[in-house]
């Protein structure tokens, strides 16, 4: 069994739909300080750095346990966007995205006690459409607070998918997690079946 450092629904449902069998325990984490660490990183570095400080605050409560951290970025435009600090600060972030491609990093990391067991990460492209006033507002009264931890004020598996025209990528990538490199690493250990 591994420990998932996350809280995250998408990210469970994942590994349930996988058959991994594991235990959730949300990483307590500054991630705005971590990230300020990193602020020279290309945005695929700094999502695998989260990953792995999201790993490595839980491995330091639980140590001889593999621990799973993930995390996801978002840039357009050569811009970084954060979570949505409210409401209105997520109607200002999809007025900046419509009509234009999100960049969609997720990082994933391995860690046991102190070491780095494995990292890595994946590139999803989302082309979002043109947005009208109107449907943002209508589509933040139905997905509110709920899109409020997502960094791209989505989640594709509900109406966050009308956001879109095209994507590019793995739907797991999209999801918040590059699942199949993180099996693949999980094979490599020995924790899952080869």
């Amino acid at each position: 069994m591994i420990i998932l450092a996350s809280k995250s629904a998408s990210r469970r449902a994942m590994l349930d739909a996988a058959g991994v069998a594991y235990e959730s325990v949300p990483a307590s984490l500054d991630e705005r300080a971590v990230e300020a660490g990193m602020a020279d990183a290309a945005p695929s570095g700094i999502a695998q750095g989260l990953a792995v400080a999201k790993a490595q605050a839980v491995a330091s409560l639980d140590s001889d346990q593999i621990i799973l951290g993930s995390d996801s970025l978002v840039v357009v435009d050569g811009k970084r966007f954060d979570k949505p600090a409210d409401r209105d600060a997520a109607a200002e972030h999809l007025r900046f995205f419509s009509g234009k491609e999100m960049h969609l990093h997720s990082g994933a990391a391995l860690v046991r006690d102190d070491e780095v067991l494995w990292q890595g990460g994946d590139l999803a492209k989302l082309h979002v459409r043109q947005l009208s006033d109107k449907f943002i507002d209508s589509y933040l009264s139905t997905e509110w607070p709920a899109v409020a931890g997502c960094v791209g004020v989505f989640r594709i598996e509900a109406m966050g998918v009308q956001l879109f025209e095209r994507i590019e990528g793995d739907q797991f990538t999209v999801l918040g997690m590059p699942l199949l490199p993180v099996l693949g690493a999980l094979r490599a250990l020995g924790e899952l079946p080869s």
